[in-house]
Formats: C-alpha cells, structure tokens, sequence
C-alpha cells in the first residue's frame, strides 16, 4: 500500500506546481510564447527496429524561464552554459515534448498522450504530426502512460466539461502506484489549496475511461512486446517501457531524464522538476548503464526532436546522440 506522507504529497504535486513554474498547478497559462521546434504537421520522424515500426511525434516545447532554482547548487549561468555547450539557444530552456508511437502487426501503441494543448501554448502539434505521418487517433489501440504529470497525460482527452476522448479505440494503460497516489483522496488535506488543481483533473478525468482504464504493476508485460521498468524518482509511479522485436530492443525512458544536455551530460544534476532527485539520479544512471551496455535503441519524452537515438558514456556523464 503506498503511503502518502504530506511530504510525498508535497513533493510530487510541486513538480507540477511550482517546480514547472505554473502559476497555478493545472493548465491554466496565459503566457504567449513563440512557437520553436519541428513546424506543426512535419514534427514526426519514422524510425525501425526488428519488425517493429516506431515514430516519433512532436508536441511543441515548453520554453522555460530561468530559475535558480530548476536545478539543485547549478546557477543560471552553468545552466546557460550546459545548453550552449550542446548547441542549444539558451536564452530560456527548451524543453521538447516528443511521444513515442510503435506499430506492432496488431497494435498501434502510444506511449503518453501528450499535452493535448492544455498544458503550454507552444505544445499541442502532436495530433497534427500524428496526421502528417499517416496515422489517425483512431488507429491507436493502446495508450501506455508513463506518470500522471499534465504533459503526459492531459492529451488522453478534450478540456472539460467536453472531456472527449482523444483515442476513442484505445484501452488506456497506467502504473497502478502512480494511480494510487493521485486518486487516494487524502491528497487534498496533505496539500495547499493552490496545489488542488491536478489532483482535481485527474480524479475527475480517469473514472471517465471506464473499463477501458486498466493498471499494470513495474516489471512485468503490460502487453506482448512491451515491459514496464521501474523508473521512480520523477514521480512515485514514473515507468520506463522495454520493447522488444527479435534481437533488437528500444527502451522508452519517458522522464528518467528531462533535457539530456542537462541531466544526462550531468547526471549528478538534481532537477526541481523530480519528486525525489536523489532517487532520480539513482534511476537515470542505472538505466543508462543498462542501455549502453545493451546498445538499445532509446527514445526520451523531454529528448530534442527526433528523440530517438542511442546513450553513450561522455567522461563522468552520458551524451544523447540521436539517429542519423
């Protein structure tokens, strides 16, 4: 039984309160920012292994202000300097949005549904890019989620009180600890009113799936091909997702890392943007170690478009070096 402490509680509802910098701990922003990455509609990259077809669909940016305090004893100019190091403008922080789909014989599988344009007003092209390579929600027959945070999971649906199904074909798949922790009720007394917004969403936004909601528990086959990993420190519940296709494999690392350029390049960096960075930390190097060792194919939600590519060692770091 997970045990929701008020510090538990605490810690994970700021990641979406004012560890993203949110005024409010939902999706109401009014900020207008320029739109950057992949142009709506060309946003979506094809990429193989086995006999398995994967795609990478962009969903925009979040064009993060600097904060000291985003990353632990790191200042905004180490910041800045991170960034500039890996060729990134660095005037704010751009943090990518990019989902993972994956075509089995008999499957069309989403991993996270994206912001559903309810989370900055520089996301949201995911359904555009989805279109653009030649796939309709309609087709998605599972929706595999990875944590319950708004840029995940908000695209399963439209805004309420519309509250319409994106992926109206699709049994939607999340990681039972994950789901405990946001629908217990006693998240409320444990937390300010002004972190009340997401709790609120989600516990109003899951029971609306009905039975096509189902919970799967870490390390084991959600479906055939596709293992959940252990991944927490993000969120309780954060899931990394194994798939295999013969002897080839790629692993989808949802958040175990937000912008490699930053936490991968640093992995000692502990980002406000973890419930518990320490064990973040801890999660992000085992998982690296493993993929180097194994070359595994990666893809990452917060990695720069195309986000898929491999994880190679850089001195005390590791560095994302995507596909050709």
């Amino acid at each position: 039984m997970l045990n929701l402490t008020r510090r538990s509680a605490l810690l994970t509802a700021a990641v979406a309160g004012a560890a993203f910098g949110l005024p409010k701990p939902v999706s109401f922003i009014e900020a207008a920012l320029a739109q950057k990455g992949p142009e709506a509609g060309k946003g979506f990259r094809p990429f193989n292994f086995g006999k398995v077809q994967g795609f990478i669909l962009n969903d925009g940016v979040w064009e993060k202000p600097h904060d000291p305090s985003f990353i632990k004893d790191v200042s905004v100019d180490e910041t800045k300097a991170a960034l500039a190091a890996a060729g990134i403008a660095n005037e704010v922080v751009p943090i990518p949005f990019n989902v993972t789909l994956v075509k089995f014989s008999n499957e069309t599988v989403l991993f996270d549904a994206g912001t559903g344009g309810q989370f900055q007003p520089t996301a949201g092209a995911m359904i555009a890019n989805m279109a653009a390579a030649g796939i309709k929600p309609e087709q998605i027959t599972k929706v595999i989620v990875s944590h319950f945070h708004p840029d995940h999971v908000f695209g399963l649906m439209s805004k309420a009180p519309d509250n319409t199904p994106t992926f109206p074909n699709a049994a939607v798949y999340v990681p039972s600890n994950e789901y405990k922790f946001w629908m217990d009720e006693s998240i409320f007394t444990k937390l300010p009113e002004k972190q009340h917004g997401l709790p609120k969403r989600l516990q109003a936004m899951f029971p609306l799936l009905k039975d096509k909601l189902k919970q799967y528990e870490w390390d084991t086959e959600v479906i055939p091909g596709i293992r959940s990993i252990a991944a927490p420190g993000h969120t309780p519940g954060h899931t990394a997702f194994h798939v295999a296709s013969g002897s080839e494999q790629l692993m989808v690392l949802s958040d175990t890392t937000n912008m490699p350029a930053l936490f991968a390049k640093h992995p000692n960096w502990h980002g406000a943007i973890d419930a518990n960075p320490v064990l973040a930390e801890t999660t992000r190097r085992k998982l690296f170690d493993r993929v180097v060792a194994d070359n595994a194919l990666v893809t990452g939600y917060h990695f720069p478009f195309p986000a898929v590519g491999k994880i190679v060692t850089d001195g005390a770091g590791y560095t994302f070096v995507p596909v050709a």
